[in-house]
């Protein structure tokens, strides 16, 4: 049978000493590649090489002795960054780099949770609520506790409960801290909101970190297991770390206390998703032993960019004390430009595109227009289309969170976590199958007076009052069908039964009904 790697096929690097491993970098990234015991706090700059010092440490680690790979944990912000330094790590010392856990928090996380997750309860197939399903949960809350969700939508809801949750702070202790309407109404469904997560043996993001920390501070010998196999932990961006992440690691850490935090306190911009600058300020204290490592000098940019970002940073009041430099040409000097409004903004953004373009013979492609929130797409876009200026937007509607992908998604998730509400609940009656608004309340109100789930209402539904006989029998034929498709993931292969789900289900047939464009494209 032919085999595939998930890794890209990379040439065998020669036989590297950790000397080897250490050769090419500055002597400040040396440093802290080379510091392999105890606390370690490396302050990088922007365009410092960070990644670079630290894939290095990682190799170092293993090419001196000091670690095998399985001992080895990193920790990244984003599912790309893992996926580079991994690739990194592989490039410098090959097939040694075998059995590392790089990845995000989250990631990480929930492979634990589908191993550990039966300590506290949770089968190894429990359901990742995403923001959708968040919402849709948190909606039926409101009707259910009379909140009108036009005036609290669940939107806002679960941002306040997300908060609370990234602050660790429960529902019984959120209730006693409420102050104001809306906080107050987040607090009524908050406790609930966890009660239904349970009974479908689902988690949301938030409780990816929380849950963890659950299980190791009830289960001793379940940490202290982890802490013997990731003997060695990196963390990547520590500035952005919320109260949650900042918990994780110290639990993982503590005795031998090889840690190594990497971040920038000057870059920290996640405030507002409960990042906590005060990690990375107040790390000497957690850790009196650590050792601090500067990386300064800055490889990206031009002296003019980091000269005016360095005079913008001292300004800080809160700041750790560094000194940016860099070895690369003047530059061309900054331009600020000063606007009265929004639309005076973009009126200036244009008129400048359009100079960089006429006089300068500069390509449109070759302009990017950066701003911090969508919103502020609007006025900048129709200033570009009044004078006909060429554009694109960059982004859009992820893969995952189009309708046609979770519909598919929830469809799965029920074949092999039939308790998961949520899901049931969006895929009941789609595609349309003759179980209305009024119908599915029935069966739901049902399941919560005889404290069951949806699913095991539904393996009682002939019990189910007020039900019309066609609902009756559309939901039996619907319990069937998933019912089968729990069947047949017993012996059909995964990619079979996707097929199968998305064919027998109707989905594809609802997206061909109508021979519109966009949904040949879905």
């Amino acid at each position: 049978m032919k085999q595939y790697s998930l890794l890209p096929a990379l040439d065998a690097p020669p036989e590297l000493n950790s000397a080897d491993i250490l050769a090419g970098l500055n002597e400040a990234q040396r440093e802290a590649a080379s510091t392999t015991d105890g606390p370690l706090l490396i302050i990088a700059g922007p365009g410092s090489g960070k990644t670079r010092t630290l894939t290095h440490r990682i190799a170092y680690l293993m090419a001196s002795g000091k670690a095998k790979s399985h001992q080895i944990l990193a920790i990244t912000f984003t599912n790309k960054a893992a996926r580079e330094m991994r690739h990194r790590v592989f490039e410098l010392i090959g097939d040694q780099a075998k059995g590392m856990t790089i990845g995000t928090f989250h990631s990480t996380f929930a492979r634990l949770l589908r191993k550990e997750g039966k300590h506290i309860g949770y089968t190894s197939d429990f359901s990742i609520y995403d923001s959708d399903d968040t919402q849709r949960a948190l909606r039926q809350l409101l009707n259910q506790y009379n909140i009108d969700p036009k005036q609290f939508s669940p939107r806002s809801m679960y941002s306040l409960i997300s908060g609370a949750k990234n602050r660790m702070i429960g529902p019984s202790e959120y209730a006693k801290l409420a102050v104001g309407p809306a906080q107050e109404k987040a607090a009524k469904v908050y406790g609930p909101y966890q009660d239904l997560l349970r009974a479908s043996n689902a988690m949301d993001f938030d409780d990816l970190l929380l849950k963890p920390i659950e299980l190791f501070r009830n289960h001793s010998e379940v940490l202290d297991r982890y802490r013997f196999l990731w003997q060695y932990l990196h963390i990547d961006e520590y500035q952005d770390t919320n109260h949650a992440q900042y918990t994780l690691a110290k639990l993982l850490a503590e005795g031998r206390q090889n840690i190594c935090v990497v971040g920038d306190d000057a870059q920290s911009i996640y405030a507002f998703r409960g990042a906590d600058i005060g990690n990375i300020l107040s790390f000497q204290r957690d850790y009196p032993d650590a050792k601090t490592v500067r990386l300064e000098q800055n490889y990206r940019s031009s002296k003019a960019i980091v000269a005016l970002a360095d005079a913008i940073i001292k300004g800080n009041s809160k700041q750790i004390e560094k000194e940016l430099w860099t070895d690369n040409e003047q530059g061309d000097p900054i331009v600020v430009m000063e606007a009265l409004s929004e639309r005076d903004e973009a009126q200036k953004i244009e008129r400048r595109i359009r100079d960089l373009c006429l006089r300068h013979g500069i390509r449109y492609k070759d302009i990017a227009v950066l701003y911090r929130t969508n919103a502020q797409s609007r006025s900048i876009e129709e200033s570009l289309r009044r004078e006909d200026v060429p554009y694109r937007i960059v982004g859009g509607v992820s893969f995952y969170q189009r309708k046609e992908i979770k519909d598919a998604i929830s469809y799965m998730r029920l074949e092999v976590n039939a308790y998961d509400d949520g899901s049931l609940r969006r895929v009941l009656n789609y595609p349309t199958r003759g179980i209305g608004n009024k119908s599915q309340e029935l069966l739901f109100r049902w399941a919560s007076e005889n404290n069951m789930t949806a699913w095991e209402a539904l393996e009682r539904v002939t019990e189910v009052p007020g039900l019309s006989s066609r609902a009756r029998n559309s939901m039996a034929s619907f319990r069937d069908m998933i019912a089968g498709f729990q069947a047949r993931a017993e012996s059909d292969p995964a990619g079979e039964l996707v097929r199968a789900i998305v064919t027998d289900a109707g989905l594809t047939h609802e997206l061909m009904r109508e021979h519109t464009p966009e949904n040949l494209v879905r």
